[in-house]
């Protein structure tokens, strides 16, 4: 497991800004080459493939939440602002946690760098963030970064948190995920990756469907891994991954979700159905909610069936933040289940 918090250590470090992927793509396309992966940049989507492209099929998105310069000393939230709302709808959990977290910013290190280079352009600090009502979304006041031109980038200062309860904190979603991949790679998975871009603005499903379309690919069988937020420390506790029969756009049909239950099961690895923990909140509470909006029932919808999959993912606390937190154990079982389906089977 050393290999593995190395791995996600150093991705950690790498900026990846929702809309400005490019710097962590070319990071990433250099440590994928050196396992002697076949590597394919494509608009939005990074795609690696091992000997046996078509033995698997799993994706994981690779922006992170950060902010963007938007005019002079202006900063905002990069995911809401409005080039980036075309397929924001209002129904998904980050949506509604906009209205709720924007003085969780507050005395955040930032660091600025070229969307293109990666190149460091400054540190500043938040000192202040609001919710404007007209421009929906959160604004930011930074000081030490008034340098800035409009369009750059800026991402939470961020490093691996692991506690001595077996907690493990940073920005997690989704560079856990993406650091889940390539370790996965070192452990001999041969098939095919996707990491894609703008997950966090709605639009990388966009991105996995050209892809798909461009190659004439169809498959029941793709793997999406992210993080799936919960409220306190004591609902992730006893809960090692997070299962989905659906979410608010399309049901999961796939062999998929099956195969994983199984895995689940034979290795004592506790788990539940999101869509169906949210179902329950809701009896409970006599009120109507959002069941999630996912990158895979978006990818579902929109190729009317054509590509299926299902959903693993770690459960998580402090949503959106640089101190969302899983547990290693959650972990440990992201990587049994993978192991399971891609590497002992081989």
């Amino acid at each position: 497991m050393e290999l593995f918090y190395d791995i996600l250590k150093q991705l950690i470090r790498v900026p990846c800004v929702v809309g400005a992927e490019h710097p962590f793509f070319m990071f990433l396309k250099r440590e994928l080459e050196e396992l002697d992966l076949t590597v394919e940049y494509y608009d939005g989507v990074l795609v690696a493939k091992g000997s046996n492209p078509q033995s698997g099929y799993i994706s994981a998105h690779a922006d992170r939440h950060g902010l963007i310069c938007t005019g002079y000393n202006e900063f905002q939230y990069a995911a809401f602002i409005a080039k980036n709302q075309a397929d924001l709808l209002g129904n998904s959990n980050s949506e509604q946690l906009l209205k709720n977290f924007e003085m969780r910013f507050k005395d955040q290190k930032v660091q600025a760098y070229n969307p293109w280079s990666g190149g460091y352009l400054g540190l500043g600090m938040i000192t202040d963030a609001y919710l404007c009502s007209r421009r929906h979304n959160i604004i930011f006041k930074i000081d030490g970064l008034d340098h800035l031109f409009p369009g750059t980038p800026i991402a939470f200062m961020d490093k691996l948190e692991i506690t001595p309860e077996g907690l493990v904190s940073a920005q997690l979603d989704n560079v856990i995920s993406v650091a889940l991949i390539l370790y996965l790679f070192h452990l001999g998975f041969q098939g095919t990756a996707f990491f894609t871009a703008s997950e966090e603005a709605g639009r990388s499903w966009r991105f996995l469907l050209e892809y798909f379309r461009r190659f004439n690919i169809d498959t029941k069988e793709l793997l999406v891994l992210d993080t799936s937020p919960y409220n306190h420390v004591d609902d992730i506790n006893g809960l090692d991954i997070v299962l989905r029969n659906r979410d608010e756009n399309a049901v999961f049909r796939s062999p998929m979700k099956n195969k994983v239950k199984k895995i689940a099961l034979e290795n004592n690895i506790n788990y539940h159905f999101k869509d169906a923990y949210l179902k329950n909140i809701m009896a409970q509470e006599n009120k109507q909610g959002s069941l999630g909006v996912t990158e895979l029932g978006r990818l579902i919808n929109a190729s009317h069936g054509q590509i299926q999959g299902a959903t693993l993912q770690f459960p998580t606390i402090g949503y959106h933040t640089v101190e969302e937190s899983t547990t290693q154990k959650s972990i440990n079982s992201m990587i049994q289940v993978l192991k399971n389906l891609y590497i002992d089977n081989d």
